[in-house]
């Protein structure tokens, strides 16, 4: 990874970088700062790189990092020690990025790749994953291998390096030792919680960049998967989604803090057993309407914000209106406005 850094930074002509790490991983950090240590005794880091005209510092931050801190800019501001207010672009970082220079963000995963596709090849790389689809022509392909955090009701849970491609049912199977306790799935989150759900039915498409979007799902994200089993209510798991981007909302952009606010009081309500069919129809149109992709807020927050909602209530909406009519058979075909309950402060 950070022979990755020092070749990214010699292509683009940076003169520092910055590794952002979650205050909460302090054993990261101490391993890190050593390794860095010793490529600064071995000259590989610092002034004139081994007698060289290129010098680089490298400096491990240690940051707040909420979630909003997963858009870029967001990490910037963060990283110049303001709030994590994502910025309006233009101008891109890559123009005027941390302390107003340009900068390129990247993720850790990709910088680690760049050592081996220069040792082995762009060829050698490409001859992992998924090809480009030769009639779309905005595919670019999926190359390389992922790291695939496998979590959720399976056997084995963990992290597991595989070919970009292999498909969620096999990710499940022959790297996690299947569904636990003899159960089925009933549904997986194919790349952390903002990319949506895939049904069961759904297990087999490809987790690849393409893939996940072909089934409805906002993409493969950060290929963190978890797998719900028969037993889960997606009632909770949609809850459970709501107050967690409530609480992650930065608040800057109206469409995402009332947004999500309001998905929130109205899955509270509906877990209180006073909810509508009505409802989730209300909630689909939040979903639809906030976001990047509609056009209305600065970052793509809220765009993870909706589509577990629009996964939840289009592919599992018969679960909903069950559980509605089960909760409240006296209103739930009521039309007319009700009250909110009061969103709890623990939330």
């Amino acid at each position: 990874m950070i022979e990755g850094i020092i070749l990214s930074c010699y292509a683009t002509k940076a003169k520092t970088a910055y590794v952002y790490l979650r205050y909460e991983y302090p054993t990261c950090l101490d391993r890190m700062q050593a390794a860095l240590d010793e490529c600064y005794a071995a000259g590989y880091l610092g002034q004139n790189i081994l007698g060289s005209e290129f010098s680089l510092d490298v400096c491990m931050h240690r940051g707040a990092a909420a979630y909003i801190c997963g858009e870029e800019t967001g990490l910037i501001e963060s990283l110049e020690g303001k709030r994590a207010w994502p910025r309006i672009k233009p101008p891109f970082p890559a123009v005027e990025g941390v302390f107003r220079k340009p900068t390129v963000v990247n993720n850790i995963e990709t910088v680690a790749c760049v050592t081996h596709i220069v040792n082995r090849g762009a060829d050698w790389f490409k001859s992992i994953g998924v090809p480009a689809d030769p009639n779309n022509p905005r595919d670019p392909g999926s190359y390389g291998p992922k790291l695939y955090c496998l979590s959720g009701h399976v056997n084995k849970p963990g992290c597991y390096e595989a070919p970009l491609g292999i498909t969620c049912r096999q990710l499940i199977d022959e790297y996690g030792g299947g569904v636990w306790k003899g159960r089925k799935a009933k549904a997986a989150i194919p790349g952390g919680i903002s990319m949506g759900l895939f049904t069961e039915k759904e297990l087999d498409t490809p987790l690849d960049f393409a893939g996940p979007g072909r089934v409805g799902c906002l993409g493969l994200g950060t290929a963190a998967v978890v797998v719900l089993d028969e037993t889960v209510s997606i009632v909770d798991f949609l809850h459970n989604s709501c107050r967690f981007f409530q609480h992650e909302s930065c608040g800057q952009c109206t469409p995402c803090r009332e947004g999500t606010r309001w998905a929130l009081e109205m899955l509270e309500r509906i877990k209180a057993g006073k909810g509508r069919l009505k409802d989730l129809d209300l909630l689909l149109e939040i979903g639809d309407s906030i976001g990047i992709i509609p056009g209305t807020t600065i970052c793509g927050l809220a765009d993870g914000a909706a589509w577990p909602i629009k996964n939840a209530i289009r592919k599992f909406r018969g679960e909903f209106e069950e559980y509605i009519k089960r909760t409240n058979p006296q209103g739930y075909a009521v039309t007319h406005a009700v009250k909110a309950l009061p969103i709890l402060a623990a939330h």
